[in-house]
């Protein structure tokens, strides 16, 4: 014990004399006098290096029942020093816990941007935009160096489209490959979550009609930047085609249109079997490629969407003239709101009439309330475009009244009035079989 306590403790017995003679920076010397039954004699005991005791995690003390000095340390007392280990242990038993305890808390807490790396890179750190964990998905990385060198610095001329979370640009990278680079926009406080849409969707599915996404950038102190690079498909949209920049080139004949809905609908039936709703399903968001294939794009919006619940409560969002009116209304996301927007799509492909023009009258702004009023009077011919020949050649009337039957249904309000993917298959297989025949 400590030499104060022992004074105190040794008092106690009445023929005990105890004095402290000195202290020094290394130790201190005791001398005890000790006349009990008349025994008379003197010990001195001396702790001639408490730095030692001290530097292995005890303390320099007195042990009365021994008339020793000791060194006292956590698990019990030591002649000199405390056991060699126990403080290098405990210690690392602490660092241990604690690096626990900020793993787990990393991964409770932190929202992951950038992802491992898989290419080279510039990043020099793994996060310092609004959070700073990572998380992996096996994504190759791009430098942003290499981007701007891809897009000349994001000319103007370089841009392809504008969106409602960032703009997209032409590219082409130093392998020779070209490139379609979505950057977000800076100041748009989802665009965290749309990037992390779209780097979990698009890893995780593959199938012939979705746009393929082949990296994307890290961010770092220099650049503040979330870019996704996609292939580039270079035959533009579907709207463009129907009533945009590309509308005079006259491609879109009725058999080119016919496999744009099957591939559209098959792109879909895939998300939907993944447990994925696309939600932001229109013809801005449907690429041609060079042989007028399908590449179903943009999951920024999108949903995992579990197999054991009937619907998901959140905010609506979309593209106004596409958005589920159910949805809009209650608040409840299903694989139905998809099948909704499709049913837009699959009227723009018969009138090549744009989903919303605030130029027609008032009543007619939104294309879906125009098909469905047509469509209820048996008015086809108000409805389909006159180019592709409606009344003109009988299969041609046959199919498209066939499409324009086909999404009446899915524009119906109530979504339990809506078709199912499996009556989505039997409409297919009756397009292929046209498909098939035109061919011939």
């Amino acid at each position: 014990m400590p030499c104060a306590a022992a004074r105190s403790r040794i008092y106690r017995f009445r023929k005990i004399g105890f004095t402290c003679l000195r202290a020094r920076e290394n130790g201190f010397a005791l001398r005890l006098q000790l006349n009990h039954a008349g025994d008379g004699g003197v010990f001195t005991g001396k702790a001639s290096d408490c730095s030692v005791c001290e530097g292995t995690g005890g303390k320099c003390g007195f042990d009365y029942s021994s008339r020793h000095f000791k060194c006292f340390c956590p698990d019990r007392p030591h002649p000199a020093r405390c056991r060699p280990g126990i403080g290098i242990s405990i210690l690392i038993v602490l660092l241990i816990s604690i690096y626990v305890f900020w793993g787990r808390y990393k991964r409770k807490y932190a929202s992951p941007i950038c992802f491992r790396r898989k290419a080279s890179s510039d990043c020099s750190s793994i996060s310092d935009l609004e959070s700073s964990s990572s998380f992996c998905f096996e994504l190759p990385i791009f430098s942003y160096s290499e981007l701007v060198e891809a897009t000349e610095n994001f000319h103007d001329e370089k841009e392809l489209g504008d969106g409602g979370f960032g703009t997209v640009y032409y590219g082409k990278l130093r392998d020779g490959r070209e490139v379609a680079i979505k950057r977000l926009y800076q100041h748009n406080y989802r665009r965290l979550e749309q990037f992390k849409n779209e780097v979990e969707i698009l890893t995780r599915l593959r199938h012939k009609n979705l746009v393929s996404l082949y990296g994307c950038t890290c961010t770092s102190r220099r650049s503040q930047e979330l870019l996704l690079v996609y292939e580039y498909i270079r035959n533009g949209t579907v709207a463009d085609h129907l009533h945009g920049d590309l509308v005079q080139s006259g491609w879109l004949t009725w058999p080119i249109r016919m496999n744009i809905a099957i591939e559209t609908a098959s792109a879909l039936a895939y998300l939907h079997a993944s447990d994925t709703i696309h939600r932001d399903v229109k013809t801005n968001n449907i690429l041609l490629d060079d042989n007028f294939s399908v590449k179903v794009a943009d999951f920024g919006l999108s949903r995992l969407f579990p197999i054991d619940v009937t619907h998901i409560s959140t905010a609506p969002q979309g593209t106004p003239g596409y958005v589920d009116p159910g949805y809009h209304q209650y608040y409840q996301l299903t694989g139905k709101s998809d099948v909704y927007s499709f049913g837009v799509v699959l009227i723009e492909l018969i009138s090549s009439m744009p989903a919303v023009d605030i130029t027609r009258h008032s009543s007619e702004i939104n294309l879906a309330n125009i098909a469905i009023n047509k469509i209820q009077k048996c008015a086809f011919d108000e409805l389909m475009d006159p180019n592709l020949g409606y009344n003109s050649d009988a299969e041609v009337t046959r199919m498209t009244t066939a499409v324009a039957e086909l999404a009446f249904r899915c524009l119906q309000h109530e979504k339990e009035m809506r078709p199912s993917i499996v009556q989505w298959k039997r409409f297919w297989r009756n397009c292929r079989e046209y498909k098939v025949k035109v061919k011939g």
